[in-house]
């Protein structure tokens, strides 16, 4: 009900720009190319956690960047969405063709607590990932979102967490939920999530979901491989990280 408000107020009220708060746009020309104007390139935290997945980064997570997911996330601005989507789409097409098997391909969003998304009106990386779907599909590239992640039992805020912190709490938290194996099956998987701060949600994530294809064996774990991942935006260090590295 709370997200069906904002997105009806959203047509009535005057909007200012997401990133820097610029009247009559949602998104000036100068933020949207911040957001979308760089090459998604592959990222790595440090440290990097066991089992985190090959990432792809569609923007630093800086200036406008920072202020347009915020403005999404926390303050309702779901009129972002769509541009969050079309970077988000940006960087799985980046990493895309590194996985493994064949068919469309499965945007698993990591999931947020539920609280979290009661108090939000809405889950922020499953929006940005339908739009970042439907962005793929009128590229050419078939792709649905399999939104198969739960919690499996309530974690702490990470926020001023370090990477082990987080890695310890979050460890074995999340969990495919009944049935989500078969439809893991259909597809190349691709995780997903808004931003990547120490890797440890898309480490556990990816935890989660071998847990089960592995468990089953043949097509399935074919179709996971190694691991793919994107995200909207990171620290500009995993960046650099990566241009040293090449």
């Amino acid at each position: 009900m709370r997200g069906w408000w904002r997105e009806i107020s959203g047509l009535i009220l005057p909007v200012s720009c997401g990133g820097c708060g610029r009247p009559r746009a949602e998104l000036c020309e100068e933020c949207r190319a911040e957001l979308l104007g760089g090459a998604p390139r592959r990222v790595r935290p440090v440290p990097e956690p066991a089992g985190l997945p090959v990432v792809h980064a569609a923007a630093a997570y800086e200036r406008a960047v920072r202020a347009v997911l915020l403005a999404h996330k926390e303050r309702g601005a779901l009129g972002l969405a769509g541009v969050l989507g079309k970077a988000l789409a940006g960087a799985v097409r980046a990493g895309a063709g590194r996985a493994d098997g064949d068919g469309p391909l499965l945007l698993v969003p990591v999931p947020s607590a539920r609280r979290a998304v009661a108090a939000r009106g809405h889950d922020p990386t499953r929006r940005i990932a339908l739009a970042a779907a439907g962005e793929l599909r009128r590229g050419g590239t078939g792709a649905r979102v399999a939104a198969v992640l739960r919690q499996r039992r309530p974690v702490a805020d990470q926020a001023g967490l370090g990477a082990r912190q987080r890695q310890a709490n979050l460890a074995g938290a999340l969990e495919v939920v009944a049935g989500g194996e078969r439809l893991l099956g259909a597809g190349r998987v691709v995780l997903v999530d808004d931003l990547l701060t120490t890797g440890a949600s898309l480490a556990e994530a990816a935890r989660a979901i071998g847990a089960v294809t592995g468990a089953a064996g043949g097509r399935a774990t074919a179709v996971f491989g190694a691991g793919q991942a994107a995200v909207v935006a990171v620290s500009p260090a995993a960046f650099e990280i990566n241009r040293n590295s090449r």
